[in-house]
């Protein structure tokens, strides 16, 4: 092969372009932003554009909350809160700074008048929000006589994630590196044979790197898009390495020279690697049918990133054994290994995962009931989910912007601050009034604050609490339905979509998180069936190229399902519910998940599963071509690839613990919950179930109708054993 012939070339090509890749995407990290987590309806967009443009309202991104021991209402305080709202006006990027002082609004103003927030809006996208609040927050924030000021809300949360995520970053790479390099060593018995997988590794990592930072020429991606895309790319790079190092010693263990060796590796394993690459980027590209920048923007990264390193791994790892290889073998630790294990020097019995998969198929049913019993049982509490959105909450208690929102939540009426604002557009007057003591029977809902007054349960309670020109202009009024529950509670979701279904004497637009929250869920709902129907129909057409069997692709598909129902009850029971803490740190429990991240997890997690599959199929399947004894074939493959699962799952389970050791409990989610996946398929899918049915199905395993299997055999994905 060319890549053979020219080794040297490919290498040193290799090592300019991880050089230049790695100058080059230095600079990502500084253009990631935290946003995009949310979508919106037209209904959404109009209600937040008409409060904007006609009533100069919108949510503000930062909450300075100022405290001051005289308290909030004396005239040497409301002197300097005047002049502290007037010092952020005139910076490059606020819209508006608005305050209990220069209001007179009293859900800016603590119940006991201890301290009082100014609300800042700012301008721009969030890539802009993020610049301005850097440069805003610190000239700020801290001991500002007659205050003490601390400061919370959107912008400030998500600074405070981006400089978190890196720090995460750093550290998960600091815990999985010497892992990695361990596992290797264990495996492959000598450091050249430890060192060329985690080399490989390096180059996915940097190569990730550039095209995180290609992607953000031409679109906002998330700063969580850095801690996936180098967990998938190091993982990856060093599983596919592991199976054709391998394989290349499988080989040469046959008695082939190491250019022929490479080359038998790189017509049966390489195939292997490259149809796993394209399978994992596949399930990836499931996440761009979302309209939310959030998992777009992971699907743009994550997805050249694979294919990226399932053709490094192809390209550069058997030039790199045949300039190496003489040095593969230096400094073998097998003799060190014995002496520790006190084993006899000799001739091995038949090795571990070929005598677990000899004991499976003698009693395939008695051993596989437990195991689906006990999958079951730990998907059971995903049936009680609940979903929410993210806020400051998934930082750390200590984070400034988390703290500083649970004292606004204590000390204000949060509610107020937060509520579900309602656009009435031609709306007769003398209909109004009606419409809101009916709105202000809508269960969850404890006040309207309306220009008529203040209405609960039906009837008026207060006057109004800002002027009439808040309320109304023209045609156009505004009020708003302040909920009694936290605005991601099903209770406030209901409250949006009774308040766009019921009848209205005019047009209703309804805005707030509230209504951003019902917005997101109801577009995830929408669109989630065609992420599922993509990944299964190509999961099933690819796997079925592969095989050249329906049954496979099918049963494949729902021990994949399986796995991942049982890894989401995990993620209920300690997340969601609270439960076991001590797995992975200290974290604010919300009482749900992000509604996001089952759907990034699904997508990562189906892919990753469907790469162990191919990695065990490509053998079993080698293996039955050969002597076609179904039960033979079944404990062959599962013997020589049960290592290299394991092995896989290991490295690649380091580097998602270490992402669970994240400060952020939405990365403490996302890993915890992936390395669930991994572990139980790697283990109980393909060491137990997949072993135990392929047995009892014997050779219907294989079974395709007659086009189908002429259709394979002429296009379907073949191997040179």
């Amino acid at each position: 092969m060319a890549t053979l012939r020219r080794r040297r070339a490919v290498l040193v090509l290799t090592l300019l372009l991880t050089a230049l890749a790695g100058v080059y995407g230095s600079g990502a990290v500084s253009r990631l932003t935290n946003g995009g987590y949310a979508a919106s309806t037209g209904n959404l967009r109009i209600a937040q554009d008409t409060l904007d443009e006609t009533f100069g309202v919108s949510k503000p991104h930062l909450l300075f909350v100022l405290t001051a021991r005289e308290g909030a209402d004396t005239p040497a305080v409301a002197e300097a809160g005047k002049a502290f709202t007037e010092r952020i006006r005139p910076w490059d990027g606020v819209a508006s700074a608005d305050s209990y002082w220069t209001t007179g609004d009293s859900s800016l103003r603590a119940k006991d008048g201890s301290s009082a927030v100014v609300a800042v809006r700012l301008k721009g996208d969030d890539e802009d929000v993020q610049r301005t609040a850097k440069r805003l927050v610190p000239r700020l924030r801290g001991e500002r006589p007659p205050f003490h000021v601390d400061v919370t809300g959107e912008a400030e949360a998500n600074a405070e994630l981006q400089k978190q995520s890196d720090e995460d970053l750093v550290q998960a790479e600091l815990v999985a590196a010497p892992l990695i390099l361990l596992v290797l060593l264990l495996v492959f018995r000598t450091a050249a044979g430890a060192l060329l997988p985690f080399l490989v590794g390096v180059i996915g990592v940097a190569l990730t790197l550039a095209i995180l930072r290609l992607v953000t020429e031409f679109t906002h991606v998330s700063v969580f898009a850095m801690n996936l895309t180098t967990a998938l790319g190091l993982g990856l790079a060093v599983d596919y390495s592991l199976l054709l190092l391998m394989r290349f010693r499988e080989e040469t263990g046959k008695g082939l020279d190491p250019h022929a060796a490479a080359v038998a590796t790189i017509r049966t394993a390489g195939r292997t690697v490259f149809f796993s690459s394209l399978t994992v980027a596949l399930c990836l590209s499931a996440l761009l049918i979302f309209p939310l920048y959030f998992l777009r923007s992971l699907a743009y990264a994550a997805v050249p990133a694979v294919l990226i390193v399932g053709v490094a791994a192809v390209v550069v790892l058997p030039a790199a054994l045949l300039a190496f290889g003489r040095w593969l073998d230096a400094g073998d630790i097998t003799p060190l290994l014995r002496r520790v294990r006190r084993a006899p020097a000799g001739e091995p019995g038949p090795p571990f995962w070929e005598r677990a998969a000899e004991r499976v198929s003698r009693r395939p049913l008695l051993v596989a009931l437990p195991v689906v019993i006990l999958l079951v049982a730990l998907g059971l509490p995903f049936s009680q989910a609940k979903f929410g959105l993210t806020d400051e909450r998934v930082l750390p208690v200590s984070a400034e912007a988390h703290s500083t929102a649970r004292v606004v939540e204590r000390d204000y009426a949060a509610g107020a601050l937060n509520p579900v604002h309602v656009v009435l557009r031609d709306a007769p007057r003398g209909e109004r009034e009606a419409y809101f003591r009916e709105v202000s029977r809508i269960d969850g809902v404890a006040y309207v604050d309306t220009e008529l007054g203040a209405y609960a349960g039906g009837s008026r309670v207060r006057d109004a609490a800002l002027p009439a020109p808040a309320y109304v202009r023209g045609e156009v009024s505004r009020l708003l339905v302040v909920p009694r529950d936290n605005a991601f509670s099903q209770r406030a979701e209901q409250i949006v979509h009774r308040l766009r279904s019921q009848p209205a004497p005019g047009q209703v637009f309804v805005a707030g998180d509230a209504a951003l929250f019902a917005d997101t869920k109801s577009v995830i709902a929408e669109r989630l069936p065609y992420a599922l129907g993509v990944i299964v129909l190509l999961m099933f057409l690819l796997l079925y190229l592969f095989t050249g069997s329906l049954v496979v692709p099918a049963t494949a598909i729902v021990f994949n399902t399986l796995s991942l129902t049982a890894s989401f009850g995990a993620m209920v029971y300690v997340f969601q519910d609270g439960h076991l803490k001590w797995l992975v740190g200290e974290f604010t429990s919300t009482g749900y998940l992000d509604v996001t991240v089952p759907v990034l997890m699904f997508c990562a997690a189906f892919g990753l599963s469907m790469d162990y599959e191919v990695f065990l199929m490509s053998r079993i399947r080698e293996h039955y071509a050969i002597h076609r004894d179904n039960r033979r074939a079944v404990i062959e493959g599962v013997g020589r690839t049960g290592p290299i699962i394991t092995a896989a799952a290991v490295l690649i389970g380091g580097v998602l613990i270490a992402l669970a050791g994240s400060a952020i409990s939405v990365l403490k989610l996302l890993g915890l919950g992936m390395f669930l996946a991994v572990l139980v398929d790697a283990v109980l899918i393909r060491g137990v179930l997949v072993p135990a049915l392929m047995v009892v199905m014997g050779r219907a395993n294989w079974w395709a109708p007659g086009p189908l299997r002429r259709l394979h055999a002429r296009f379907g994905i073949t191997e040179d054993a």
